[in-house]
């Protein structure tokens, strides 16, 4: 008896060294990283007023290439930036011989949507709204379908290569652009 114990402990311990060296998945960690600040990217609606030039006001959209055609000054990168930025780039350009001490105001209308893909009731395209969450897109899509595995959800950042695989313990922020995918569960 105390040699199968022995033969036992001895396989215990053999499995658990075999796994001390293996390193942990990729993106088996907390939740991503939260974004800095909100920066615009293609397919972002955006208002613009310049103060006392009703001309120079309307919505726009940042266009595939990054930029917006804007009247006098023509084509303004937009994409990476935030809206502050964008209209102090603007007041820059405006102030260059069509304005006397120009004033703009830029606002988003409207985001790019999130994609909700694998196993929910209604995968699809959903609006992006502020303070969105993994489990809020979940609703949105109607729920999880009865094969779901709801312990791990893949994510795609707008502009990165690939999905990153994160646990659904944390529920965290969702980011216009985004792509969220809930895998199938084996047993």
């Amino acid at each position: 008896m105390k040699f199968y114990r022995q033969i036992a402990l001895a396989g215990a311990l053999a499995i658990l060294g075999g796994c001390a060296g293996q390193t942990p998945l990729a993106g088996s960690g907390d939740a991503p990283p939260p974004a800095a600040a909100f920066v615009l990217s293609p397919g972002d609606k955006i208002k613009i007023a310049t103060y006392g030039e009703e001309t120079l006001t309307g919505d726009f959209e940042v266009s595939p290439a990054g930029t917006i055609a804007f009247p006098l000054i023509g084509e303004v990168k937009a994409a990476g930036l935030q809206t502050g930025e964008l209209s102090k780039a603007l007041e820059a350009r405006l102030g260059e011989g069509y304005l006397l001490e120009p004033k703009v105001s830029v606002q988003v209308a409207s985001f790019r949507p999130v994609y909700v893909l694998g196993e929910v009731n209604k995968p699809g395209e959903y609006p992006y709204t502020q303070g969105l969450t993994i489990r809020g897109a979940v609703a949105k899509a109607d729920g999880f379908t009865y094969r779901a595995n709801e312990k791990r959800v893949f994510l795609k950042r707008a502009g990165e290569a690939g999905e990153t695989a994160y646990p659904l313990t944390a529920d965290f922020a969702v980011l216009p652009g985004d792509t969220i995918r809930f895998g199938e569960r084996y047993f």
